[in-house]
């Protein structure tokens, strides 16, 4: 019997990671539902599905609203099939000083990139703990672990986020739930959001290198919803900044004072006419990649040995045995030709 293919929510899917999280599931033969808020650009990647020949739902929602996300999910049940796996993505945010963000700004960067997470998480809750099977995956970043400044908002909201899933990975564990949840830290990625994310900065805001592509993040979300880990790194800057941190956060302060500031913002000035997206969609679709395909390495040593290790592992254990083997048999052989001297 042919197997029902998974049935995939993707929020914030509309650009960026999640929009390259959506063809990643698309082309493993996954029906995808892409949550994200009205714009030419959530029509655009539900076109691009379409076309890779699965089953897509796009439903216009934003993520700050609890109510719709819980709609969204029912309708998503009823239309596509029972929820496998749940992609929580979405994010708004606003590149400034702390002292030039305004309560508002605050409020909403914070609905949208952590209480977004938590409504996305309940709504595929719901279903999941009644079948005892699922995934959900957090979409993470190492500024989970390590804030900077210019980005208060979005730190907080990632640190949120990381301890809400600390939380409820230990409930289910103690439900003794099959439901499985995992969160992704990715390095800085090539997305658009360096292009509308709101900024009273004089420079454009840019992501801090080395920069990869959204590609590479798709896949390590994609491998960490079929392998039952608690938490993955997406490139080896990542799991440094994670690392020297739990370490070393002095020292990073320092470096941070140094060189924070200007290794966030590029060298163009910012557009006087420029579209944000904190509080509405900007109308304009941007795609998957970000201004810096010049500067975006697609590939990962770290990830390959990340998300090969079991394999590696494997290898090291035969070759560990193999060489003991080989050991004992010379130790034979030495001892049989004394006996026969």
């Amino acid at each position: 019997m042919k197997r029902r293919a998974d049935v995939v929510v993707i929020t914030g899917a509309s650009a960026g990671v999640g929009r390259a999280t959506a063809h990643r599931f698309a082309r493993h033969g996954a029906n995808v539902a892409l949550l994200a808020r009205e714009s030419p650009a959530l029509h655009g990647v539900a076109s691009e599905i379409q076309a890779l020949g699965c089953k897509v739902l796009a439903i216009a929602v934003d993520m700050a609203d609890a109510k719709a996300v819980e709609e969204a999910a029912i309708r998503i049940e009823r239309e596509l099939g029972p929820i496998d796996i749940w992609v929580n993505a979405a994010m708004a945010t606003i590149f400034a000083p702390v002292s030039d963000i305004t309560a508002d700004e605050f409020r909403r960067a914070t609905e949208v990139t952590y209480l977004g997470t938590v409504y996305g998480t309940l709504a595929a809750l719901r279903s999941m703990r009644l079948r005892n099977r699922g995934c959900i995956v957090q979409v993470g970043s190492a500024l989970a672990y390590r804030a900077i400044p210019l980005q208060s908002a979005y730190c907080a909201s990632k640190f949120a986020v990381r301890g809400f899933t600390d939380s409820l990975r230990v409930e289910l564990m103690h439900e003794r739930s099959r439901v499985h949840i995992t969160m992704v830290q990715l390095s800085a990625i090539n997305t658009p959001q360096f292009e509308w994310a709101r900024t009273p900065l004089p420079r454009q805001p840019k992501p801090v290198p080395p920069i990869f592509q959204p590609e590479l993040a798709a896949k390590g979300i994609y491998w960490a919803a079929h392998h039952r880990h608690r938490e993955v790194c997406v490139g080896f800057p990542a799991w440094k900044a994670i690392f020297f941190n739990k370490f070393f956060p002095s020292i990073l302060d320092r470096i941070l004072v140094r060189d924070g500031y200007a290794a966030q913002m590029d060298e163009a000035p910012l557009p006087k006419k420029r579209s944000g997206n904190l509080f509405e969609a900007v109308q304009v679709d941007y795609g998957v990649h970000g201004r810096f395909d010049g500067q975006s390495k697609s590939g990962s040593l770290h990830w390959w040995l990340t998300s090969h290790r079991n394999e590696l592992v494997a290898m090291a254990g035969a070759i560990a045995g193999l060489s003991v083997l080989a050991w004992a048999r010379k130790g034979r052989d030495d001892r049989s030709r004394q006996g026969l001297d």
